[in-house]
C-alpha cells in the first residue's frame, strides 16, 4: 500500500494480506476460544422459531442437498447446501439465546457473523485450519474498528452488528478466497451498500435482530465472492461523502478504521457473555450479585434497585418496558435483574420457565436505570456496573464491577468455556455429550487441521 492510500484501503490490505504468521499465538489461541463459544450459541439456537423460519427459507432457495466434501453445513439441521446459505441459518442461530461474544469498545457482536461466513467459505473450498484462523482474525479486526469508526451516535439506531458485521463478513470471506487489496476493497464497497438493521424490533418483540445476522453473514460473504469475479464497489463506502459514516453517523472516526493494525489486535479484547442476555445488563446485573452476596441480601429484602448506566444501555433496554417473549425478556433490565435476585444467575432456564413469574415480574418493576456520567464516560471502551439497592427495613447499599464476567480482565477459562458449550447445546438438543467431546477436542487442534471439514459427522 501507498502513503496516498485512504483508511479504508489501508484496512482492506491488512485484511487482504494477513497470515497466521503475523498474529501472535495467544490471539489464535483467543480466536480458537471465541469458536468454541460460537459453536455452542449456534446449537443453542437450533429449535427457535425465528431460526427454524429462515432455515425453511434457506431450504425452499438454496440448491438441493450437497454431498461431496465441497458442502458447506447447516450445524442445526446437520444439511449441506451452499455457502451464501448455510452462513444466513448459522447466522440467524448464533445469536438468538444471547449467549455470543461481543466486544466492547465497539458495540459489537463479532462471533455471529464472521464464524458463519468463514466456516460455510471455508468448508466449501477446503481451507485448512490454519486459513480459517487467519480469516477469522482478518473478519474480527476489520469489523471491529468499523464499528468503532461509526462510533456511539450509530449505535442509537442501528444495530452495528448488522452494518459492521456485513463488511467483518466480506473480510473474512476473502481472506479465504484469496482476495487481493484492490479486490478486497471491492468487497468492502458491495458489503457497505448493503449494510443495514434498525433497532425498532425491540418495541415489538419482533424477530429481526436474527435476520440481521443472517443477512449481514450471508450479504457479506456474497459481496467477496462477486468481488472475487470482477463485481467492484465504492472504494470509500465506509467514509466517503456519500458512504456509510455520512448516512449512519455523526460521530465517525476514520482514524479508527487503521488505529494499531497489526499491532493492537482487537479480538483479543473480545468479551464472552455469562448471562443470557443483552450485554447491556450484565455490568449491574454482576453488581447486584455482588452487593447480594456480599452483604447476605435476599431478594424479598429489597424495595428498589437503581441500576446506573451508560445512555447505550438506556437506548436500548428503555424501550422493553413489560417483555412479552423470551427473546424481548433478555433486553429488560428489570427482568435480568430480577432473575439475577431470585436465582444468582440469568440463564436460558431460567429465562424459559420464570421471566413472566409473579415474583420475577414483581421485581422488575422495582428496578430503575438511570443515567450515571462516570458510567457513560467509560462506555464503551469500559463498561461498569453500579447499583444502588434500598431494602425493605430502610438502608441503601451501593456496589459496582469494573469487569462484568466475561471481559478480558475476567475471562472464562477454557473449562468454563467447554462447559458453556455444553450446556448449550444441550439447551438446543443439538448435540449430544459425546459428540460435544469430539467437537470440543477438534476446536483445541484446530490449528493442526489440513481441511475444515464437517463439524459433525452427519
Amino acid at each position: 500500500m501507498t502513503t496516498h492510500d485512504h483508511p479504508s484501503a489501508t484496512l482492506a490490505g491488512f485484511a487482504a494480506s494477513l497470515r497466521t504468521q503475523d498474529v501472535p499465538e495467544s490471539v489464535l489461541r483467543r480466536a480458537e476460544d471465541l469458536y468454541l463459544d460460537w459453536l455452542g450459541s449456534t446449537l443453542a439456537g437450533r429449535s427457535a422459531r425465528a431460526v427454524q423460519a429462515i432455515e425453511r427459507y434457506a431450504q425452499a432457495m438454496g440448491p438441493e442437498r450437497i454431498r461431496d466434501d465441497g458442502a458447506s453445513e447447516v450445524l442445526i439441521s446437520r444439511r449441506t447446501t451452499s455457502p451464501h446459505f448455510a452462513a444466513m441459518v448459522n447466522a440467524a442461530a448464533s445469536h438468538v439465546v444471547e449467549q455470543d461474544d461481543v466486544h466492547n469498545g465497539s458495540v459489537f457482536h463479532p462471533g455471529a457473523v464472521v464464524f458463519p461466513a468463514a466456516l460455510a467459505t471455508a468448508q466449501a473450498i477446503g481451507a485448512s485450519g490454519r486459513e480459517f484462523l487467519a480469516a477469522v482474525v482478518a473478519g474480527y479486526e476489520v469489523g471491529i474498528r468499523v464499528g468503532e469508526f461509526l462510533g456511539r451516535s450509530h449505535y442509537r439506531v442501528f444495530h452495528t452488528t448488522a452494518t459492521a458485521g456485513t463488511v467483518a463478513a466480506a473480510a473474512a470471506t476473502g481472506r479465504l478466497l484469496g482476495l487481493d487489496s484492490a479486490t478486497m476493497l471491492n468487497a468492502f464497497g458491495s458489503a457497505g451498500t448493503q449494510a443495514a438493521g434498525l433497532w425498532e424490533f425491540l418495541r415489538d418483540a419482533a424477530d429481526s435482530k436474527q435476520l440481521h445476522c443472517a443477512h449481514a453473514a450471508s450479504s457479506g460473504l456474497a459481496s467477496a465472492y462477486l468481488a472475487r469475479d470482477g463485481f467492484t464497489g465504492a472504494r470509500r463506502i465506509l467514509d466517503g461523502e456519500q458512504g456509510m459514516a455520512a448516512g449512519m453517523s455523526s460521530d465517525a472516526d476514520a482514524a479508527r478504521l487503521v488505529a494499531g493494525l497489526g499491532t493492537r489486535w482487537a479480538l483479543a479484547e473480545t468479551s464472552f457473555k455469562f448471562h443470557a442476555s443483552c450485554r447491556h445488563t450484565h455490568p449491574s446485573a454482576d453488581a447486584l450479585l455482588s452487593l447480594m452476596r456480599g452483604h447476605r441480601v435476599a431478594a424479598d429484602d429489597i424495595a428498589e434497585v437503581k441500576a446506573l448506566v451508560h445512555q447505550g444501555a438506556i437506548d436500548v433496554l428503555g424501550r422493553v418496558v413489560v417483555p412479552q417473549t423470551v427473546h424481548q425478556a433478555k433486553f429488560s433490565m428489570g427482568t435480568v435483574l430480577a432473575l439475577v435476585a431470585e436465582f444468582g444467575y440469568a440463564g436460558l432456564d431460567e429465562f424459559d420457565r420464570h421471566f413472566l413469574a409473579p415474583r420475577v415480574a414483581a421485581f422488575r418493576d422495582r428496578v430503575a436505570m438511570q443515567l450515571d456520567g462516570e458510567v457513560d464516560t467509560a462506555y464503551p471502551r469500559q463498561w461498569i456496573g453500579k447499583v444502588q439497592v434500598r431494602l425493605r427495613a430502610g438502608r441503601v447499599l451501593e456496589a459496582r464491577v469494573d469487569e462484568p464476567k466475561g471481559d478480558p480482565g475476567n475471562t472464562l477459562s477454557r473449562p468454563e468455556l467447554e462447559d458453556k458449550a455444553r450446556r448449550l447445546a444441550a439447551y438446543g438438543e443439538a448435540a449430544t455429550p459425546e459428540e460435544m467431546d469430539c467437537l470440543i477436542q477438534s476446536v483445541w487442534r484446530l490449528e493442526r487441521e489440513p481441511r475444515m471439514g464437517r463439524v459433525f459427522s452427519r
